[in-house]
């Protein structure tokens, strides 16, 4: 962290807090300041050093014990979807992507509290106000752009995404999980592996995988995975063939 251009800023260790993905382990977080220093050109950096962003925080996880987060990104050219994903990503192609700025809309926000509302009980973000939800989705000090799927005039899916000088990261997705059936959550990665092949950059990070949280072990169903390991980053396990 004393390269280039991080030597400028310093890094501490939150206090130990419940685990949101393992409920039987305690977590700790790296956090990255100060946050006016994080341009776009160090949070690539930092992305690329295993970081990821919530609001106007840039973190990884810390934890004194356990490793179980591992880093993960996609190579967009040497991606091949399988066959349950190709048929996702047909079912739901008549979604229409629009990008917008990062701003505030009730639409979205009230989507969000579906979402978590089914998907995340327990966790407490089902009762995040709207205030809440502005800083935890639409604060950012690096390029950041915001992703809505429509099926016709029927708001589906929100995406919040940040530009990367060698990728793009996916920062959330929120969807409309009443939707049985629905492979939203897979035909969003493909189609943010398109757009990575669109912009023309390398990868499409996708955070933490966790193989022991059924959330988070779902990434290692993609092809072309790689994990960053001991700070270099490395291919994945191939995933099961389908």
């Amino acid at each position: 962290m004393n390269d280039l251009p991080l030597n400028k800023l310093q890094f501490y260790a939150t206090a130990p807090y419940p685990c949101s993905y393992l409920p039987d382990r305690i977590a700790r977080s790296q956090v990255a300041t100060p946050a006016h220093l994080i341009d776009a050109r160090v949070y690539s950096c930092l992305v690329e050093a295993g970081f990821r962003r919530s609001g106007a925080f840039t973190y990884r996880p810390h934890c004194d014990t356990c490793r179980a987060c591992i880093p993960v990104r996609i190579r967009a050219d040497d991606f091949t979807p399988n066959r349950s994903q190709k048929r996702a990503f047909r079912r739901h192609g008549n979604l229409t992507a629009t990008l917008l700025p990062l701003r505030f809309h009730p639409e979205h926000y009230e989507l969000y509290r579906r979402y978590q509302s089914v998907r995340h009980t327990s966790g407490g973000m089902d009762q995040d106000n709207q205030d809440q939800y502005s800083h935890f989705l639409l604060q950012s000090h690096v390029r950041t752009f915001l992703v809505e799927f429509r099926e016709h005039s029927e708001l589906r899916m929100v995406s919040i995404i940040d530009e990367l000088q060698d990728g793009l990261s996916s920062v959330y997705t929120f969807f409309d999980a009443d939707m049985h059936g629905a492979s939203y959550g897979v035909y969003n990665i493909l189609w943010q592996i398109e757009e990575c092949r669109r912009r023309k950059l390398p990868h499409l990070y996708l955070g933490y995988l966790i193989r022991e949280s059924r959330k988070m072990a779902y990434k290692a169903g993609f092809a072309a995975l790689e994990s960053l390991v001991a700070g270099q980053w490395q291919p994945a396990n191939p995933p099961p063939t389908e």
